[in-house]
């Protein structure tokens, strides 16, 4: 068994895809851990006005769980208001990103397979 905690992991800072300010990640899992295709698994944080910067994914899909706060994702040009419990699958080909517009910490669960 191979058991990660999110809650006690350090958090490193940085941007994400070039978006605004720096966001708070910890990768969980590795394309090593997996005897699949599942690429990473991060758990991030997104302060107040900072973003993952809206790219695109060739040859995998990737899922985003809200988990908590209230962001707007964008995919494929178009923007949804997002809220804890939605999870958004992108699909290869689409461009996605997810900005967090509010006061509060938008916190989300990222997890990406290979095709």
């Amino acid at each position: 068994m191979i058991v990660r905690n999110y809650l006690e992991a350090p958090l490193h800072t940085a941007s994400s895809h070039k978006g605004k300010g720096e966001v708070r990640s910890v990768k969980l899992f590795s394309e090593e851990d997996y005897a699949s295709k599942l690429k990473f698994f991060y758990y991030m944080e997104l302060p107040p006005g900072t973003s993952i910067g809206y790219h695109t994914h060739k040859e995998n899909e990737e899922v985003y769980v809200i988990v908590e706060g209230h962001g707007v994702m964008t995919v494929n040009g178009e923007e949804r208001p997002v809220k804890p419990g939605d999870v958004l699958l992108n699909k290869p080909g689409w461009s996605h990103g997810l900005e967090n517009r509010s006061d509060e910490v938008v916190k989300v669960l990222v997890y990406e397979a290979d095709l």
